[in-house]
């Protein structure tokens, strides 16, 4: 496969990740946690340095991208562990935090205050492995596709 092929599909890797994750959210009704949200990101980076080392050929720019792809997959194994309860997760890891509402809003009953999203919960899982654990699986065969890249020449 060559340099452009894998740049390739690093890139729409994280990008089909990232559509999976937002459909479980949107589609889904599964809102994320501090943890998940904090995955994302560095897909959306990654998906950027793609396209950047398709337009610009420059030769560092596939190890950035497995970078990224490292970054996601060491907060989603981190986040794993959360959830299976090996480690403690963050103080502030829930959604959807009542942070910004008045205490009228919290009092009146008229309005609609969606429950915290935790950290320590797994909300999906499939094959015995959650959300989280599937996106640091598949965040280092990412790496591992943007380091090939790194090494070819073409």
């Amino acid at each position: 496969m060559s340099r452009t092929h894998l740049i390739l599909t690093a890139m729409l890797g994280s990008a089909c990740l990232l559509i999976g994750a937002f459909a479980f959210q949107y589609i889904g009704g599964m809102y994320p946690c501090t943890l998940c949200i904090w995955q994302r990101w560095p897909h959306a980076a990654a998906v950027v340095i793609g396209i950047l080392a398709l337009i610009t050929g420059w030769r560092a720019l596939p190890l950035l991208g497995g970078l990224a792809a490292l970054a996601s997959a060491g907060i989603a194994l981190f986040h794993t562990g959360v959830e299976r309860l090996w480690w403690d997760g963050l103080a502030s890891c829930s959604g959807n935090s009542i942070a910004g509402l008045s205490m009228d809003d919290l009092l009146n009953p008229a309005i609609t205050i969606a429950a915290p999203v935790r950290c320590d919960v797994v909300a999906w899982e499939m094959f015995g492995l959650s959300m989280a654990s599937w996106n640091g699986l598949l965040s280092l065969a990412l790496m591992l596709i943007w380091l090939t890249a790194a090494r070819r020449d073409t």
